[in-house]
């Protein structure tokens, strides 16, 4: 049981890493494979298996000569792939969303288990999750997401993660207005989000960050409600 429930409207970070901090993506093409399922599993209807969906992606209806839009279980926020971990900014909207999304995202682990001739868990254990409890929490946190390479030294083919669409506003998966309209411009919170990482690993104890990959509340930074 998790300590809190998941509720509509409401921001997560979700985050996991490799069992035994495994890799969990060996090569450049399962980055983009699992992108690709971030981008097609947020559907409120099931379309089955990536292989299926793909010989209907080019076919989707279309009305007014724009694709339709399809009901997303989840807004994300910002994402990093690293290569043995992950982190996300989700948004739930509707019932049971990142529970379902993270469900069908799961999957990833018979696609690297057949590719690769492997057997067994991939992650170790249930995606972890927590409550974002107020709108300083998500700044700052969305900076820690959109550089987490730059906590961790990797260079541009061991990573992928929403900074460029974020900055270069390039198209993604990404519901980037979230954090980006309450800046006057990208360049704005670009500045922001260096500042922000910078404040957060210097507050960050040493040990606990050579021990862990994975992020806790930044000290010092409000948890005032929304």
């Amino acid at each position: 049981m998790r300590k809190h429930p998941f509720i509509n409207g409401e921001f997560y970070h979700i985050y996991n890493r490799g069992t035994e901090k495994s890799i969990i993506f060996p090569g450049t093409d399962d980055f983009d494979r699992f992108l690709k399922s971030m981008e097609w599993f947020n559907r409120v209807e099931p379309i089955g298996s990536i292989f299926e969906y793909s010989f209907t992606q080019a076919a989707k209806p279309k009305l007014g000569g724009r694709t339709t839009k399809l009901a997303k279980l989840v807004n994300i926020v910002c994402y990093c792939l690293n290569p043995n971990h992950f982190h996300m900014i989700l948004r739930q909207n509707s019932e049971n969303g990142v529970s379902e999304f993270m469900k069908r995202l799961g999957g990833y682990t018979r696609y690297i288990n057949i590719k690769y001739k492997r057997n067994g868990v991939l992650f170790q254990g249930k995606f972890k999750s927590k409550h974002i409890n107020s709108n300083n929490y998500l700044l700052h946190l969305s900076a820690y997401v959109n550089l987490n390479n730059l906590v961790h030294k990797l260079k541009n083919r061991e990573y992928r993660s929403s900074w460029e669409e974020y900055i270069r506003g390039e198209k993604g998966i990404c519901s980037k207005y979230i954090i980006l309209e309450q800046f006057k411009s990208t360049s704005e919170y670009k500045e922001f989000a260096g500042g922000a990482l910078q404040n957060i690993l210097e507050k960050k104890e040493m040990d606990k960050e050579l021990e862990s990959i994975l992020l806790d509340l930044p000290l010092g930074c409000p948890t005032t409600k929304w």
